[in-house]
C-alpha cells in the first residue's frame, strides 16, 4: 500500500478544499439565501454561524489564515452538535445517527485536524 503514501499532500489539499467549500456552501444557504427559501434574522445565532460558515469556509478552502479559521469552524460545529442537534436529551438522542448530528461532528473533527496540521502546500499562507 506504499503507492498511496505518495497522493498524501494531494488528498490533504483536496480534503481542506473541499471541505471548506461545502462548508461555505451551507453559509452562503443560511447568510444568502442560495437555494434555500430559509433566512435566519441577521445577527440571529443560526445568522452568525452562518457567516462563520461562509467566510471560514473560503478561508480554509484558500488556505488563507487557515488554523484559526478551522479552529473556530471546528468549534462552531462543536456548538451546532450540542446545542442543535444532541440538545442535551438523553438516552438515544445522543448518537449522530438519531439526531442527524453527522455532518456537524464530521465537519469538526475534519476542521479541528485543518486546524492542527496548517494549510499544507497549495494554498496562500502556507502555515
Amino acid at each position: 500500500m506504499r503507492f498511496l503514501s505518495k497522493g498524501t499532500d494531494l488528498s490533504y489539499v483536496l480534503l481542506r478544499l473541499m471541505s471548506g467549500l461545502l462548508f461555505a456552501f451551507h453559509g452562503a444557504q443560511k447568510i444568502l439565501g442560495v437555494l434555500s427559501e430559509h433566512r435566519p434574522p441577521v445577527g440571529s445565532q443560526i445568522w452568525v454561524g452562518g457567516l462563520i460558515e461562509l467566510v471560514g469556509g473560503v478561508l480554509i478552502a484558500a488556505g488563507f489564515l487557515t488554523r484559526p479559521a478551522a479552529f473556530l469552524c471546528s468549534g462552531t460545529m462543536a456548538v451546532a452538535y450540542f446545542q442543535f442537534h444532541w440538545k442535551f436529551q438523553g438516552g438515544a438522542q445522543f448518537f449522530p445517527a438519531v439526531n442527524q448530528g453527522e455532518m456537524a461532528v464530521i465537519y469538526c473533527f475534519v476542521f479541528l485536524y485543518i486546524a492542527c496540521r496548517g494549510a499544507g502546500k497549495w494554498a496562500l499562507d502556507r502555515s
